[in-house]
């Protein structure tokens, strides 16, 4: 005997029926079927609301009432059953008596459990009788049970109690005489007075496995929406996926936990029998689904599945008086057992000092008020304090058989959730090991289901999520650098980054499954209007694990969110130096944060764009060297000009062959200012330890005052062309000498400066050439002969592939 069970969402219209018959028609088994069923979907919400409607003496239950009488009349026409005529006079029977009920509440304004029980349980009364008429006229041979006439019960109306002996005894005899297959009515039974009880939440469930085990079945398969029991929750994990098997344990903490597709007391009657049960997907009836027996399952993973509860309330009893007191935990859950409020979860200290425990946010006061008054006399002499209610809290579990004896798991579980700022405010797990536990910020709890479900089910797969603002040169660039590398990602490193959201000045748009890497400037152009604060609010709110915001913007503006973005766990790429080359307090700012809350702040691009100069300045710090002297040309601009000025190039033309080709600002005077270089030249000064600021940077004007006061960019290069004089001094000096002209900023003996200087055959910046820029690091183990990095210091292409480097290195920082 096999025992199947089709819930609401499964039979919601004649078409779900249809394939539901199908279903059956299929089943394999001996000993025959026996079938429970729901309600249609929504009727047994339609039925209560119709009831409540009419105690309040509210019309409308009218209406409700007529919709549901003209759902199940469709159906039947649908199906092709009109010319039942038993089944129309069954279903007009049943209707006519609710119609009679419904009025009498109406009239007396009255709505007990028990008269609340006989209408609420009518769906399922009428769907099984046109679910079995419909197999009937397929050909099946089919039965209608009313569970009524079987399963016995106590008289508490609302979740009824079910007396197992008489019970069993009823359906053993009643099957006897069956055959084919049984169409059962879920969710209802009877007292022994023949009153109508429902059996409570997941009633139809609890009937397939109350049906199973005073049968004795071979298996019990709950048909539901989705594919078996999920390693979370589809709806706010979207990589989630279907658990093969587990255990019964292992089913009923997932179900205690807010896993909606099975109830605990479904899995009891099939436990206490062996049964194995098996979710299944109605609309996908060829997937396996999943098996729940006595054996655990092996599925590769150190978990079977995370659950959590969205809303709960803590509430802490602490104070010196409990310390070493006998009797307390016993005065508390008494109280509360006796203001008949559900506890979820309990986790006590090792001091004694302090007891938390969660319940449902609407028990929160009564469970409150208890326990004060069973305190009352050590809260008055404060040896107790007054209890503690915190709300707006999740509870999160961790669940499986594996973590038994397993070192770990709770150190992979916190690490993660740690490093995406999720703090835990309580936590509890049994000495059985099946369940971790963590209470967390209800704001946090889609962010920590993903984060828990990657660390645990997706390790070899890790997911970025990109928020790209500025999408020019450099942001265009990062983007065709992304799309084109994602798939080698994938294979080669187990990366996946997806653009979350993504900003230019005009508009911004955000999916957190992804922008199109290859359409997304098209996509953007439809996106909402471009605002950096509700840019940086929505990310935050969004809130998706190991989250990075990458700015190619150069302006400030965004930089002055660092610090709350910072704050909010989320790291930051960026080759914008306005945040390092501020104020020391604000780049000291930004440190704090960064240890405060373990994130990442990269900027390797700040200094060398593509070029290894922050990491290997911080590698060798690190490793224990001592910084002696730092020397660079860190201008790719100034580079060109200085390496291509020669006594058959004038200066003047060097610079605008250079404004020609890019190189330089629209204005050359701010490349040739030299404060670009102080900038890059503070940031390396700050990361070997100096408390350095921009005005503490000695920098050489290397322009004549003519030039710099010039009212335009024409007017400037007039006056250029007019000193060619000055500049060609100097170069032909240096000449003389052997030497070149090199644009140096220096670090040496706690003081930086920049200057141009005259450098011969033995520097290591005499042959520089082209636009490259060149560090050169002497410390104590690179003295003779320093350490020097070389190549190209600018350009779309080098500047985003250093970026999209330090983007795929905090991979190395996701569990």
């Amino acid at each position: 005997m096999q025992v199947l069970k089709f819930g609401g969402s499964s039979v919601a219209s004649a078409t779900r029926i249809q394939g539901v018959a199908s279903i059956v028609r299929n089943q394999k088994s001996a000993k025959g079927t026996a079938v429970v069923f729901s309600a249609f979907g929504g009727v047994t919400d339609d039925l209560i609301r119709m009831s409540r409607l009419a105690a309040r003496r509210k019309d409308e239950y009218i209406e409700v009432f007529d919709k549901v009488r003209e759902r199940h009349t469709l159906c039947i026409r649908e199906l092709g059953l009109r010319r039942d005529k038993a089944l129309y006079d069954f279903v007009e029977g049943v209707f006519g008596e609710l119609h009679d009920i419904l009025h009498g509440i109406y009239l007396v304004r009255e709505l007990s459990t028990r008269t609340l029980d006989f209408v609420s349980g009518q769906g399922e009364v009428l769907s099984s009788a046109i679910i079995s008429a419909y197999f009937r006229s397929q050909g099946m041979q089919a039965s209608f049970v009313d569970a009524r006439e079987l399963i016995r019960t106590d008289e508490t109306f609302g979740s009824a109690r079910v007396d197992f002996n008489a019970t069993n005894t009823r359906i053993r005899e009643h099957f006897r005489k069956l055959k084919g297959t049984a169409v059962i009515t879920g969710f209802i039974g009877s007292t022994h007075k023949g009153e109508m009880t429902t059996l409570g939440r997941g009633g139809s469930d609890y009937s397939a496995a109350i049906f199973g085990a005073a049968l004795n079945a071979t298996e019990i398969q709950i048909w539901t929406d989705v594919d078996g029991v999920m390693t979370a929750d589809p709806r706010k994990v979207k990589k989630a996926f279907s658990v093969p098997s587990m255990t019964y344990d292992e089913a009923m903490e997932l179900s205690h936990f807010g896993a909606k597709v099975i109830h605990p007391p479904t899995i009891q009657p099939a436990l206490d029998k062996k049964i194995p049960l098996r979710i299944k997907n109605t609309f996908h009836p060829e997937h396996p689904g999943t098996f729940i027996s006595v054996k655990p399952g092996e599925n590769g993973f150190l978990i079977k599945g995370i659950s959590s509860i969205d809303q709960i309330a803590l509430l802490t009893l602490s104070g010196s008086g409990m310390v070493g007191v006998t009797g307390i935990s016993a005065r508390l859950f008494g109280a509360i057992h006796m203001a008949k409020v559900n506890v979820i979860l309990i986790t006590q200290g090792s001091s004694e000092h302090t007891i938390s425990f969660a319940v449902r946010p609407e028990d929160a006061h009564t469970a409150k008020t208890a326990i004060e008054e069973a305190f009352a006399l050590e809260m008055k002499s404060r040896l107790i304090d007054k209890v503690r209610v915190e709300e707006g809290l999740s509870v999160v579990a961790v669940i499986g058989e594996n973590m038994r004896n397993q070192p770990g798991v709770s150190g992979k579980l916190f690490n993660a959730l740690g490093r995406n700022g999720i703090s835990v405010v309580a936590t509890a797990q049994g000495s059985s090991e099946l369940n971790i536990s963590v209470v967390i910020q209800n704001d946090q709890l889609s962010k920590a289901l993903n984060t828990i479900h990657q660390a645990f089910f997706l390790s070899g797969v890790k997911t970025l999520s990109v928020y790209l603002v500025g999408t020019g040169l450099i942001g265009g660039t990062l983007m065709k650098q992304i799309a084109s590398h994602l798939a080698h990602l994938r294979q080669a490193r187990s990366l996946d980054i997806v653009v979350a959201g993504i900003s230019n000045s005009r508009n911004m748009l955000f999916n957190a499954s992804g922008v199109s890497l290859s359409h997304y400037s098209d996509q953007v152009k439809e996106g909402e209007k471009a605002d950096l604060g509700n840019f940086i609010d929505r990310m935050i709110v969004q809130n998706q694990p190991n989250s990075v915001l990458v700015d190619c913007t150069g302006g400030p503006e965004l930089a002055k969110q660092y610090a709350r973005v910072l704050g909010a766990n989320i790291s930051i790429v960026t080759p914008n130096k306005v945040a390092n080359s501020g104020t020391m307090k604000e780049y000291s700012k930004l440190r704090e944060i960064m240890r405060r809350r373990n994130v990442n702040f990269l900027y390797e691009t700040n200094v060398g764009a593509g070029l290894p100069v922050i990491n290997t300045l911080n590698d060798l710090i690190t490793s224990g060297d001592r910084i002696i002297r730092i020397e660079a040309v860190l201008s790719g601009t100034l580079s060109y000009i200085f390496n291509t000025f020669n006594a058959d190039h004038k200066f003047s033309n060097v610079v605008k062959e250079a404004k020609r080709l890019g190189y330089t600002e629209p204005d050359p005077r701010v490349d040739l200012s030299g404060l670009d270089v102080a900038r890059k030249l503070l940031i390396l000064a700050r990361e070997t330890g100096m408390q350095i600021e921009l005005k503490d940077i000695a920098i050489e004007q290397i322009l004549p005052a003519e030039c710099m006061k010039a009212k335009s960019v024409d007017e400037f290069f007039k006056a250029l062309e007019r000193n060619n004089a000055v500049f060609e001094k100097r170069r032909a000096s240096a000449a003389a000498k052997g030497k070149v002209l090199r644009f140096i900023a220096k670090l040496d003996k706690g003081k930086a400066s920049i200057r141009l200087e005259e450098v011969d055959t033995t520097h290591p910046f005499y042959n520089l050439s082209g636009s490259d820029n060149i560090i050169s690091f002497t410390t104590e183990r690179y003295n003779n002969r320093p350490l020097v990095v070389k190549g190209p210091g600018a350009g779309a292409e080098v500047t985003a592939a250093g970026v999209f480097a330090e983007i795929i290195s905090l991979s190395k920082y996701l569990d």
